[in-house]
């Protein structure tokens, strides 16, 4: 592809949105054509990121030239970007939308899981689920794409790996994370002072990304977060019962063979080895039918931003690692 893509991202502003800010800043391929904020509305990107050297200004959601757009990302609160993304369609614009507005199969369980009405259920059935090297090819044609939540892609590449070679039972995942997981927001539950030196665990039995490992699993699963004292990062162990060891572990060492951004490691992966990068690691022990896999990604990539560049490379033909960085710093 010659021709540049021209993109726009609604809701730059936030740790998600600005992520794909800079992935798309300098990417090969891509070609920035609208960023808007409503905190950051009117100031230029470069005076908001001093890093990134662009002079594009924030605009308003509402900014008629995102409809001129190829693809446009939108990373708002749930509900909030619903509208928008039906408007962008109906230009013929496509959509990746990192929110969880269309992640679900089954709208009853988002609304009961978000507590909302969904706002645009006749989109719902035209979303493809995000998850790059599971759904490639529906990705490939898709106007709509759901960007997955990062505990869920955390425990999904491998236990979907595992349940299609095996029967599964038991799932717990207990899963930790960096403070930027949670949001930019103003907020003493994730001041550096209550952070630092601590680790907490939070939304025991009610975290909205439960149901969704649930639903793309088909099975119910246990699933607790925590917070860490970083910036980025996730740490998933992830137990389970297993009938056929052998032919689980199997599969998690060949499902992703060739695959760029997902691997199996037989020395158990650290969130170092993948933090700044849009991988995902894992590798797992087994104890008669008993298992235990731990699964490494970086919140804000593979768990947000980066697969949300990745699934653009995928819509549009890309090499799909166009823009995305692999290795993580030494």
């Amino acid at each position: 592809m010659n021709k540049k893509i021209k993109v726009g991202i609604v809701g730059a502003n936030g740790y998600a949105g600005a992520e794909v800010l800079r992935l798309i800043a300098e990417h090969p391929a891509a070609e920035l054509k609208v960023v808007t904020s409503r905190a950051q509305l009117g100031k230029k990107v470069s005076s908001a990121f001093p890093a990134l050297p662009c002079d594009l200004e924030f605009s308003d959601a509402s900014d008629p030239a995102l409809k001129n757009c190829d693809v446009v990302f939108t990373a708002l609160p749930q509900t909030a970007g619903a509208a928008l993304v039906g408007e962008l369609m109906d230009a013929g614009v496509r959509v990746i939308d990192l929110s969880a507005d269309y992640r679900f199969e089954d709208i009853s369980v988002y609304e009961r899981t978000y507590g909302v009405t969904h706002p645009r259920p006749d989109l719902n059935k035209l979303a493809v689920y995000g998850l790059c090297e599971v759904n490639r090819d529906k990705i490939k044609s898709a106007q709509l794409i759901a960007n997955p939540g990062c505990y869920v892609t955390s425990v999904l590449l491998p236990m979907l790996a595992i349940t299609k070679a095996a029967k599964v039972s038991n799932i717990i995942a207990d899963s930790k994370s960096g403070v930027s997981g949670a949001g930019r927001k103003a907020d003493e539950a994730y001041a550096y002072c209550t952070l630092d030196e601590n680790f907490k665990a939070y939304g025991l039995f009610t975290h909205r990304h439960a149901p969704e490992m649930s639903e793309k699993l088909g099975q119910k699963i246990l699933f607790t977060p925590h917070l860490l004292p970083i910036k980025r990062g996730i740490l998933s162990t992830i137990y389970f019962d297993v009938d056929n060891p052998e032919a689980a572990l199997n599969a998690l060492k060949t499902a992703y063979d060739g695959e760029p951004f997902v691997s199996y490691t037989d020395v158990l992966p650290e969130i170092g080895f993948v933090s700044h990068t849009n991988r995902c690691m894992f590798g797992a022990r087994f104890d008669g039918n008993r298992g235990i896999v731990i699964s490494v990604i970086d919140n804000l990539l593979k768990g947000a931003a980066g697969q949300a560049v990745q699934n653009m490379n995928i819509m549009f033909g890309l090499d799909e690692t166009a823009g995305l960085p692999i290795y993580a710093p030494i």
